[in-house]
């Protein structure tokens, strides 16, 4: 009973000290929102084009490489009047966390597919995402002004992962259109704003402010920002806001062309300024009563997640003192039922596994470590640096070691920990300034800056394959087939000698030879003597006959083949495959 009462007043603590959603008191005070419409499709397909023409704008001439590289968020206004959000959204591989947080805030997916191009891999991702999310799907089909387009091809593949189109009977509507000269996108716009009408997307404008965050990041002049969608309340200067465990009194709020905003209603994307530190994409956004409400809601915040950690920990530590102990058990009662000479020998082989799972360890110990310092302009790009960084394989020679990761540009602090742990610093889209890099230079600390996912990515493996000592590269420069055996003698001991034709390339005495018996090599090293006829020789040709020995008195026998062969030492490379 007094478990129960403990528990109880533990839940009533958590809901006095922590901030959470508030159910909808009055159904009356629902007003219409802007949809919110996600873009979503493969690499190259054109969805960030789709944006520019439906705002006239030219985002994609500014995204490097043409890759859209974190969520944008836009108000479009319609020449009917209605005002829609749209959500952009990175195609490339390396970006799938981005695109399912922004599925899951969304009211609507457009799915771009080029119709020159078909139905590719994160054309498949984004309907799997729009499932998992529940929501419903429009799909653009996209290039129709190219001559190799075809719609209908698109549709039959469609049907292949149950998107079935109005044409074929189902209610997916599909617009074949051409971003890049404009051409259809009325069509396009009236499907979104149909669909948005039927399903009364509405909101309340009233009481407190409630939304999430789609980005975040720091900016030089502006501290922490984020990137936020307003779903409840009209965000205005001076509100109290928490975010996961940070707050923010709002100071300022731009819109997408970075002009100051007065209030964002729900529906509406807006640029955050105030908060103390940067939070996590995708945490919730709740507005509170004061700051000293949101210093209590974050500081509990912490120590939940503090107490949460010491739980978790303490319940692995009891799982292994559990494990050891039954294991100890057992071998206890094993040896009970030994004479003591058995057990004399248990104990010794005991021993000697332990010692061998040592050396195992040691030699998992001496793989060289790579650190990084991983710098990111945004939350998400962040993020998917350190998604792809779980794709490498722990077990490759080389040890990756994320020993920090934040949002900004390259700073002195940057500089001493890489120092500190002989690190290698890799920045996305972010800057270092030159006092930096010249700090960096002086302390020989490797500054690596990219503005390409992909680019980084092979960056790193490099600096990766560098970690790896160099190996040997064998060239096989001769073969020959041993066709008799006889023995010599040289003073007082015989000598093994075989008698050989050369099959292929030649045999060079200065070079290493092997001894192949049965497909298997036997013996490495160098001859002793080789001979043409009776006359020393330094080279054996092709087809020529020789008799020679080796430098350890190894007998032969008929069949066996000797390769002459050269190393040289080449640089290894680590294989590495993120998914891209």
């Amino acid at each position: 009973m007094q478990y129960k009462w403990a528990e109880l007043k533990v839940e009533k603590e958590k809901e006095n000290k922590d901030v959470v959603r508030r159910p909808l008191q009055n159904a009356a005070l629902l007003t219409p929102r802007p949809p919110i419409i996600t873009v979503l499709g493969h690499v190259d397909h054109g969805k960030t084009t789709l944006l520019d023409s439906l705002r006239n704008t030219n985002v994609a001439a500014m995204e490097v490489g043409n890759i859209t590289q974190h969520i944008g968020a836009f108000l479009v206004q319609l020449p009917s009047g209605e005002k829609v959000t749209f959500l952009d959204t990175p195609g490339h591989a390396a970006f799938s966390a981005m695109r399912a947080r922004g599925t899951h805030i969304t009211d609507i997916v457009v799915l771009v597919i080029a119709a020159d191009d078909g139905v590719m891999e994160q054309t498949m991702e984004s309907i799997q995402h729009a499932k998992n999310a529940n929501v419903p799907i429009i799909v653009a089909i996209n290039k129709c002004d190219k001559a190799e387009a075809d719609p209908e091809k698109i549709k039959k593949q469609l049907l292949a992962h149950n998107i079935v189109c109005e044409d074929y009977g189902g209610d997916v509507q599909a617009v074949p259109i051409s971003a890049l000269k404009s051409h259809n996108l009325m069509n396009l716009k009236e499907a979104i704003v149909t669909l948005a009408e039927v399903m009364e997307l509405k909101a309340d404008s009233t009481g407190l402010v409630e939304g999430i965050i789609i980005e975040s990041r720091t900016d030089k002049g502006k501290g922490p920002v984020t990137t936020a969608i307003i779903q409840r309340g009209t965000l205005r200067k001076g509100c109290i806001l928490v975010a996961g465990e940070t707050w923010a009194k709002v100071r300022l709020m731009l819109d997408e062309n970075g002009k100051t905003m007065e209030n964002a209603s729900p529906g509406v994307p807006t640029e955050i300024v105030g908060w103390k530190e940067v939070p996590a994409a995708g945490e919730e956004i709740l507005e509170v009563e004061s700051e000293q409400r949101a210093r209590e809601v974050v500081e509990w915040r912490i120590y939940v997640k503090k107490q949460e950690k010491i739980k978790k920990d303490q319940e692995i530590i009891e799982e292994k003192q559990k494990a050891y102990n039954e294991d100890y058990r057992k071998k206890r009662e094993g040896l009970m039922n030994l004479s003591w000479r058995e057990r004399v020998y248990v104990i010794k082989k005991s021993q000697k596994e332990s010692m061998t799972r040592q050396s195992e360890k040691d030699i998992q110990s001496d793989k060289n470590m790579l650190p990084l310092i991983i710098k990111g302009d945004v939350d998400g790009s962040v993020e998917t640096i350190l998604n792809i960084l779980k794709t490498y394989d722990a077990d490759e020679e080389c040890v990756l070691d994320v020993i920090h990761c934040g949002i900004g540009d390259i700073s002195e602090n940057d500089i001493k920990l890489a120092e500190s742990f002989q690190g290698i610093i890799y920045g996305f889209n972010v800057k270092a300034h030159k006092s930096i890099q010249q700090m960096a230079a002086k302390k020989k600390i490797k500054v690596k800056i990219h503005n390409i996912i992909y680019r980084l990515v092979e960056d790193l493996q490099e600096e990766l394959s560098n970690t790896l000592p160099f190996g040997e590269e064998e060239h096989v420069l001769g073969e020959a087939a041993v066709l008799a055996t006889f023995e010599i003698d040289v003073g007082k001991h015989k000598v093994p000698v075989a008698g050989c034709r050369v099959q292929k390339g030649q045999l060079n005495k200065k070079m290493s030879f092997k001894l192949i018996r049965n497909g298997e090599c036997i013996w490495t090293g160098c001859l002793s003597s080789l001979k043409h006829h009776k006359e020393d020789i330094a080279i054996a040709k092709t087809g020529m006959d020789c008799g020679l020995s080796l430098n350890n008195n190894l007998k032969f026998e008929v069949g066996d083949e000797i390769v002459c062969f050269s190393t040289k030492e080449v640089k290894q490379t680590i294989s590495w495959n993120p998914g891209f």
